[in-house]
């Protein structure tokens, strides 16, 4: 089994604090990022995130959700892509001498723990294990995973649930158009 790496953890639960099922989202409200935040140890106070800060971490989560879309074949809104990458833009890092990604220190409290996410997230594209990290095709779930499979090839976060969902959908669609083609008796 292929163990995931640190920064895809924190990618992918940063990518899940929206629960599209449940229609429900941890990061909705500022309060409710820095509670978040806090809980993952990214950030010491639990008090309110401004707005502005609040909005880039939105940015940043819906530009993720759209890439890891377009590992399992959806066609990634270029907005939210374009939203993200202003973000990332705006959040710059060192680099150390020994080629680790640091928030620079300038950034305000607020603001370093979405320069970890945004290094966490560069860690992945570039060691190609981004590709692992997949948000569901099944649009009702669109739960971000960790694509354990050998040849990278999965597609849900759940065979028996969203995988079984879709195929079933598949089949009634088949057998619809079959009805549809027969001729009528006379």
């Amino acid at each position: 089994m292929l163990e995931q790496p640190t920064a895809a953890a924190l990618v992918e639960a940063f990518a899940n604090t929206v629960d599209v099922e449940e229609e429900s989202d941890e990061i909705a409200t500022p309060a409710g990022l820095a509670a978040w935040l806090h809980s993952r140890g990214l950030r010491d106070s639990r008090t309110a995130v401004p707005a502005a800060t609040h909005a880039s971490y939105l940015s940043l989560r819906a530009g993720i959700r759209e890439q890891l879309g377009a590992h399992v074949g959806d066609t990634p809104n270029p907005d939210h892509l374009a939203a993200a990458d202003q973000v990332l833009a705006d959040h710059p890092v060192l680099v150390t001498s020994s080629g680790s990604l640091l928030a620079t220190p300038d950034l305000p409290p607020d603001r370093r723990p979405l320069a970890q996410l945004a290094i966490a997230w560069n860690q992945l594209t570039t060691t190609g294990d981004a590709s692992r990290l997949k948000r569901c095709a099944e649009h009702t779930c669109a739960w971000v995973f960790w694509d354990i499979s050998k040849n990278r090839s999965r597609r849900w976060c759940s065979m028996k649930v969203c995988g079984n969902r879709n195929k079933s959908r598949a089949y009634a669609a088949r057998v619809r158009g079959q009805e549809e083609n027969d001729p009528a008796p006379n």
